[in-house]
């Protein structure tokens, strides 16, 4: 009897773990890069206020280097929407606290579009002698078109935004909030390239001998070492000494209802609030427990009734002006007589009344007014929630109060350059910030803002005033530390002393040029590296 026996495929029957295992690293190679992506831009959200974690921005641009480095500008692209998502999705959040998630995931899902974007730059360059200084330049740029556009654009989430407590904030003060990131985001990419450098010099060449590139070894190390000098080089231009003096200041937070009233019950309840608050202030200075204030500054929105329109209001505020016998810049809605409606700061004189006006310039698409409002309309009614559209100021606001020069940026123009940069260029010797974040509850946009502020105390020499209608108000100094603050949704009042300054920083004086040269080098790097993978790509076929 003879025996037979069928072929079988002895590795796969005998020990099936190794294709199988091999199977899933190579899945994991794969995907390995999407995943760290991803992460990476949850690491940058995570280095951003509250939390005071402004270091974490180093190895999330460290980790974004290495997913790009070397790839086509397809997996940029795709690599660097994963990064966006991850650091946009929950830095804007607060966006849909009261329109629930739809326009929030609609934001973050458009915004990443210009981290994509950046993210293909980065992978093209990315083989340039010099790589980390074209890949900052090329993020810079990407924040600059996305301050810009669409619909006058959304600067939220700028690098430099996080950097309130790190050690790069005086490079705000140097060239402002694109020289602050340009410097956070190289030295991040340097880190990497640091470490690609080590890597490559312990390898062995074909030959035995171990190679060391001095020139991209000396430029990793710069990349890392010329941002944190600059810091410290820059400390001198940061001071909170008084140039023309002081003055005694009184942010008022007059707090908010939680529930239970009514749309037009609301708005006059927050105006009794803030007068009930002033009033408050007024007694204790009388009595002596309160130091008298030279100016006062409600918060966006303190009046949502238009003052002029509605007698018992201007009343209510003028009761509260005289008591505080001091100019108070009052936060109103306001409807001119041919039916333009403006989000207003009003200077209300204790004798002569509402002296001057300062209308919001750059107002918030999808919650002052609805953009392609017959187009959106057919996919969303939310749109008419918002059913007048407000209209732009076209001056900057700077209020003489008491002898003081103070510039108003309203809420939402803090986040953009040009909006607080001006209203200095136009004399003001210190920054009121006035900013409604009732609507968005609890949530981090608060402290996001403030941050904000601290930024631009920085970069303009400047005391900043940040009165909140529910919280978080506070008062800054112009090194950027906060001198006092409020809590949430308390009735309370900040009275500090601060110091009046008239002269200018490098960042004051250069404006959008230190913007505009990154963008010129990240299209230098970009040119560059497309001429020659043209190049290589002639040499090759013939």
């Amino acid at each position: 009897m003879t025996a037979t026996t069928t072929p079988v495929d002895e590795p796969d029957q005998l020990d099936p773990q190794p294709s199988q295992g091999g199977r899933a690293l190579r899945v994991l190679r794969r995907f390995a890069p999407a995943a760290v992506a991803a992460l990476s831009g949850v690491l940058l959200y995570v280095s951003f206020p509250p939390r005071t974690l402004w270091w974490l921005a180093l190895p999330a641009f460290g980790l974004l280097a290495w997913c790009l480095h070397g790839r086509t500008w397809k997996a940029g692209l795709g690599l660097g929407y994963l990064f966006g998502l991850g650091f946009l999705l929950p830095l804007l959040v607060w966006t849909g606290v009261e329109v629930g998630p739809g326009p929030w995931l609609a934001l973050a899902a458009v915004e990443a579009v210009f981290v994509a974007l950046v993210g293909a730059g980065i992978a093209v360059v990315s083989r340039l002698p010099g790589y980390p200084l074209w890949a900052s330049a090329l993020w810079i740029a990407g924040e600059a078109a996305r301050a810009r556009v669409p619909f006058h654009g959304f600067p939220w989430g700028k690098i430099a935004f996080g950097q309130a407590d790190g050690v790069f904030l005086p490079l705000a003060a140097l060239g402002g909030t694109p020289v602050l990131g340009f410097a956070v985001v190289l030295c991040g990419f340097g880190t990497y390239e640091v470490v690609r450098q080590i890597r490559a010099a312990r390898e062995p060449a074909a030959d035995g001998v171990r190679t060391v590139r001095r020139g991209a070894a000396a430029v990793a190390v710069l990349s890392v070492l010329v941002p944190v000098a600059g810091a410290f080089a820059a400390l001198p231009l940061v001071s909170d000494k008084a140039e023309d003096g002081t003055a005694t200041i009184a942010a008022i937070q007059g707090n908010v209802p939680r529930a239970g009233l009514g749309f037009n019950a609301q708005r006059r309840a927050v105006l009794d609030h803030h007068v009930r608050e002033t009033e408050r202030l007024a007694a204790e200075v009388k009595a002596g427990k309160a130091k008298r204030p030279d100016l006062v500054l409600w918060p966006e929105n303190s009046s949502d009734i238009d003052p002029f329109t509605n007698p018992d209001a201007r009343v209510a505020i003028e009761d509260a002006v005289k008591a505080i016998g001091a100019p108070v810049s009052v936060g109103g809605v306001v409807e001119t007589e041919d039916g333009k409606l403006f989000n207003e700061q009003i200077l209300w004189d204790p004798e002569k009344g509402p002296t001057a006006t300062y209308d919001k310039r750059q107002i918030q698409p999808f919650g002052e007014y609805i953009p392609l409002r017959s187009l959106i309309s057919a996919f969303s009614s939310d749109v008419d929630k918002v059913r007048q559209d407000f209209s732009r100021g076209t001056e900057p606001g700077v209020f003489t109060m008491a002898g003081t020069r103070v510039g108003i940026a309203t809420c939402y123009e803090a986040a953009f350059d040009w909006a607080v940069r001006d209203t200095v260029t136009h004399g003001a010797q210190i920054i009121s910030v006035p900013s409604n974040n009732a609507t968005f509850d609890r949530s981090e946009m608060t402290y996001q803002q403030l941050a904000m502020s601290r930024i631009r105390a920085v970069e303009h020499s400047r005391a900043v005033a940040v009165p909140v209608t529910s919280g978080v108000s506070a008062v800054i100094m112009p090194d950027g530390k906060v001198r006092a603050k409020t809590t949430w949704y308390t009735a309370d009042s900040l009275v500090e002393e601060v110091p009046l300054r008239s002269s200018r920083t490098p960042a004051t004086r250069l404006g959008v040029l230190p913007e505009g040269i990154l963008a010129l080098i990240a299209a230098g790097g970009l040119g560059w590296a497309v001429t020659s993978a043209a190049r290589a790509r002639r040499a090759a076929r013939g």
